[in-house]
């Protein structure tokens, strides 16, 4: 009988352990759709081919990110979210607004791209404070490296095109 007892318990424990790690994960997909849709906003709004290819290949890093995380919250017992979030599509829209006044420059669409990967990177961080699996962990880790590595280069450009004005 004691055993009947535990179990639902401890299989409740389990089910609510997973509903956080489910949610950290969830709120990482929506970053990295952010990410994707927004980098793919870019990349039609840049002159530059290179440019072009840059955000183009982000845009997909981020969607093959995503699917991962989409994955690991599948694993968990989740539903994955199905979108990005309301802050990702005003910064695109930003983007848009810039280009349709002619404020696109290189340097404008860089710094817009940089304060996206700030905010990705902080959600990242938030994630890594998280008490998360090791598996988990180890995903997060990863994307978060990408995730720095990807700002650097656009600031280490964005400062290129200052100076270069």
């Amino acid at each position: 009988m004691a055993l009947e007892t535990t179990t639902p318990l401890a299989s409740t424990r389990a089910a609510v352990a997973n509903d956080g790690v489910v949610d950290v994960l969830n709120d990482l997909l929506e970053n990295t759709r952010d990410g994707e849709y927004g980098f793919r906003v870019c990349a039609e709004e840049v002159e530059t081919s290179s440019l072009k290819t840059l955000f183009a290949d982000r845009s997909a890093q981020c969607a093959a990110a995503a699917s991962e995380l989409a994955g690991l919250v599948v694993q968990y017992g989740g539903e994955p979210a199905d979108g990005g979030t309301a802050s990702g599509a005003m910064h695109r829209g930003w983007v848009h607004v810039k280009a349709a006044v002619g404020a696109n420059s290189e340097e404008s669409i860089l710094n817009e791209c940089e304060r996206g990967e700030d905010a990705a990177l902080a959600r990242y961080r938030k994630a890594m404070s998280a008490d998360l699996p090791a598996d988990v962990r180890a995903v997060v880790e990863r994307q978060m490296a990408g995730t720095q590595k990807n700002h650097d280069q656009i600031r280490d450009l964005r400062n290129a095109a200052r100076a270069a004005n």
